[in-house]
């Protein structure tokens, strides 16, 4: 009896390492993909090709209207259903209001998952981008609120 507890506590502690060392490695990749708003603002003064997508949710947009100029907002959903929104040969930057940069690092998580290694996002939201004082828009588009469920 003793035995078997012994060696259950063995296999969940194991297994719980190798959940541990795995979400480490998954920080660290993701980590690895991010860009801070000085780098971006450099990166897009160079005038190099970035594909720029603000990726908020809807109620997000209603209450900061404001957006990176240059870059294409696309729903979350629209393109975690569909990763090829992403180009695969251009550098690409996702970023979102999300605290933590939720939803953003998800696109970006995904992307990655299929190969698409080009692709970043915005380290500490477009909030860092305003406090820096580098440029912002008024997002004139129309959009609607996702009411999928």
């Amino acid at each position: 009896m003793s035995l078997t507890l012994i060696a259950i506590c063995v296999a969940v502690a194991c297994l719980l390492i190798v959940i541990w060392i795995k979400r480490t490695r998954n920080r660290r990749v993701i980590e690895q993909h991010s860009i801070t708003p000085e780098a971006l603002h450099t990166l897009l003064a160079s005038n190099q090709e970035v594909l720029l997508f603000d990726v908020r949710q809807p109620l997000d947009l209603l209450a900061d209207t404001e957006i990176i100029p240059g870059a294409k907002r696309i729903p979350p959903r629209e393109i975690l259903e569909n990763p090829s929104l992403i180009s695969k040969e251009k550098d690409a930057v996702a970023y979102c209001t999300c605290p933590g940069d939720k939803t953003s690092r998800t696109i970006t998580r995904r992307a990655l998952a299929m190969h698409f290694y080009r692709v970043n996002f915005l380290k500490c939201v477009l909030a860092a981008w305003k406090a820096k004082g580098y440029p912002v828009e008024p997002y004139r588009e129309s959009f609607h609120l996702d009411s999928a469920t």
